[in-house]
């Protein structure tokens, strides 16, 4: 198997584990990985659960279609962190619940938002930020993104989801994973902590 060939198939089974999790519904998510100096992303109105070759959008590295269908329209997200850390090879994006729940509160140091109740999120990821709402696709959210892109090490779209990059899809995978429990650890203690107040 070609190095191409073992990438399509991680994304592949990235999409399909993350839509059967219920990570990703519809066609709301997108993700992209680099090869040879291309980025292959999701084409706008694909479903994780279905995911092929032809699913795939082909752009270069200033964000030029190449081939294939209409790229997502997030793509810009996507440039953003290739564009900070030249060791970011593969980004992933979804609306998964508890992350997307965490992004609609509001918080105090908005370049950290997830409380560090286990050291496993620090440990994969690091910091979590949040960034502002702003309509998804518009450029409004792509000049916020980029503003916030150096703050933290993993994000929050605000009332939106999560967008992690890392250095494989499968290592994509792992953090945006663990950002997703980590969501949910902290909303179920919020919920524990107003019920001992409220009892």
């Amino acid at each position: 198997m070609s190095n191409f060939e073992q990438k399509l198939n991680d994304a592949i089974w990235v999409g399909k584990v993350l839509f059967d999790r219920n990570k990703a519904t519809g066609s709301s998510a997108n993700l992209s990985f680099m090869h040879e100096d291309k980025i292959y992303i999701t084409a706008s109105g694909t479903c994780f659960g279905n995911l092929t070759e032809s699913s795939f959008s082909v752009v270069d590295l200033n964000g030029n279609h190449i081939s294939g269908i209409k790229p997502s329209k997030e793509l810009p997200l996507h440039m953003a962190l290739y564009e900070k850390d030249s060791r970011i090879k593969s980004v992933l994006h979804t609306h998964s619940f508890y992350s997307t729940l965490w992004s609609c509160l509001e918080h105090d140091n908005v370049t950290d938002v997830i409380p560090n109740y286990t050291p496993y999120l620090r440990m994969k990821l690091g910091t979590v930020g949040l960034v502002p709402y702003a309509k998804p696709g518009s450029e409004e959210l792509f000049s916020l993104f980029k503003e916030r892109v150096n703050d933290s090490d993993g994000y929050l779209l605000q009332n939106h989801g999560p967008i992690v990059g890392d250095q494989d899809l499968i290592s994509a995978f792992y953090v945006l994973e663990e950002l997703e429990e980590s969501a949910r650890i902290a909303w179920e203690l919020r919920n524990e902590k107003a019920l001992l107040i409220n009892s």
